[in-house]
């Protein structure tokens, strides 16, 4: 037992203390590592449990919804089939009330325009006839102006002609001693072109013979000089022909000795021509390789530029197109609240409009078309011809805007006939209030209405208007005579009378 507890009791190493420690660690990683494997599986599956309860609570939640959402629609649906029925019987009544007025007025309709035809009749019936008579006065008109137009066509024609036969038998006479003075200047000019013929030829002969003894007496000269120089010539170069032979033996003999030389120099010349184009061809094969080399490094280098620079293009297309997404989204969201708000302003002024509607307006609303059937054919057979395709698509999406045009243009109209009835009754009120002026100036003294003329400021039974000049009194020879007329102020009979 001693034994026992003294080998347990000896200290461990340093070595074995270290792997003790490792091994400790691994242990307590690998029970980490369980753990949290452990973890993950459960935390799935409690996962995958809430996911699949969440779909059926909410599927449970969307079926008590729609039940509820039903039960409130059929509510509502039946509320706007009671209120469209109610609307439905108005309509139909204020369309009786509509059909019975224009029938009413079609009966009307019918009477003017049978009124209308009769007197349309008769008054064709009176243009007709004025309409004769005015041709018969026309018709005689005309040929008492044919026959004396006719009378003066011939006497001019007459004249014409005359005129014309005389100037032709004078054109004739003329032509006839032009052509006589023309054949006597041309036999005048024939007879001195030959004359003057004959004397440059005998010219042009002397001269010939002149020339050609004076040329044989100069090459005669020319010749016997010729012959000295060439005798001169023979003699002073004897000497060196002699020299010259001997020059020309000598000259080849060396001509071999360059051949032979010039053979061996061709031999070595081939072969270094031989060894350079060696050379030449190895030199192209390495340049041509150094070529591809260098082509596909620019190329490659061309290509990694190209994408740079697509590539910041592609940032700065899509940073600018991300900068006019966001700056036209605000503008459009504003543009869509500016709409809104407009469209709300619109339906309030509409719901206060409704209410100052006449009823002719509420039966009413949009009025027809003033246009008869084979115009509105025309137009329709027109209009596609003229317009575009995008012209037409911009005209379809604003089809749903005719019946509003219809009441915006009826409500100008109104506008713009009271704006014409508003100045015509300012015209009216305008002029009455200066007639009321005058009378009030007329009953009133004042020092203003006795400095201006008054036809009512009568003293001495003189008024201070100018007086208008008499007229010429007219002959008892004349049919019609003027009648006058006394005319008194009403003011100065009743200050008489009271």
């Amino acid at each position: 037992m001693s034994k026992k507890g003294k080998k347990a009791k000896t200290p461990l190493s340093d070595e074995e203390q270290l792997l003790l420690f490792q091994q400790r660690l691994l242990a307590d990683e690998e029970v980490a590592r369980r753990k949290e494997r452990l973890l993950s599986v459960f935390l799935k599956d409690k996962l995958a449990k809430e996911e699949h309860n969440s779909a059926l609570n909410l599927n449970k939640i969307n079926t008590q919804w729609r039940t509820v959402l039903r039960e409130v629609k059929t509510k509502e649906l039946h509320k706007d089939i009671e209120i469209l029925s109610q609307t439905f019987e108005r309509v139909v009544d204020c369309k009786d009330s509509v059909i019975k007025s224009l029938a009413k007025d079609l009966s009307e309709a019918d009477e003017q325009y049978a009124h209308a035809l009769r007197s349309h009749m008769h008054n064709i019936d009176q243009l007709l006839a004025l309409q004769r008579c005015r041709l018969n006065l026309l018709e005689e008109n005309y040929s008492m102006e044919l026959e004396t137009l006719t009378k003066e066509f011939e006497i001019e024609r007459k004249t014409i002609i005359e005129q014309h036969e005389k100037e032709i038998r004078y054109l004739q006479d003329v032509f006839m001693a032009m052509e006589q003075n023309y054949i006597d200047s041309e036999y005048e000019s024939k007879l001195e072109f030959q004359s003057m013929w004959d004397d440059l030829k005998n010219k042009n002969i002397e001269e010939k013979h002149f020339l050609r003894l004076q040329l044989e007496s100069v090459v005669e000269d020319l010749w016997r000089r010729f012959q000295d120089a060439l005798k001169n010539y023979t003699d002073a170069t004897e000497d060196r022909k002699i020299a010259f032979e001997t020059l020309k033996v000598k000259d080849e003999k060396s001509s071999k000795d360059i051949e032979v030389q010039m053979k061996r120099i061709q031999k070595l010349q081939d072969s270094i021509l031989i060894l350079k184009g060696k050379i030449m061809v190895h030199s192209r094969e390495s340049e041509e390789q150094n070529q591809y080399i260098r082509d596909d490094k620019e190329l490659v280098l061309v290509q990694l530029r190209k994408l740079k620079a697509q590539r910041t293009h592609v940032r700065e297309i899509a940073q600018e197109n991300l900068v006019k997404l966001t700056l036209e989204s605000n503008a459009t969201l504003k543009v869509l609240r500016a709409i809104v708000d407009k469209g709300e302003k619109i339906l309030k002024l509409a719901e206060i409009c409704r209410k100052f509607e006449t009823e002719e307006e509420k039966v009413l609303p949009f009025y027809s078309s003033i246009l008869t059937p084979e115009e509105q054919e025309e137009i329709e057979e027109i209009i596609p011809e003229e317009l575009t395709e995008e012209l037409a698509k911009v005209i379809a999406d604003y089809i749903g805007m005719d019946n509003f045009w219809k009441r915006y243009n009826k409500v100008k109209l109104e506008q713009l006939s009271l704006q014409q009835r508003r100045t015509q009754l300012l015209e009216i009120n305008g002029k009455l209030r200066e007639m009321l002026k005058r009378y009030l100036d007329g009953i009133s003294v004042s020092d203003e209405v006795l400095s201006q003329l008054n036809p009512l400021f009568i003293v001495n039974y003189r008024s201070n208007l100018p007086q208008a000049l008499s007229k010429p009194t007219t002959q008892p020879d004349d049919k019609k005579s003027s009648t006058t007329y006394n005319i008194i102020e009403a003011a100065h009979v009743i200050s008489h009378i009271l």
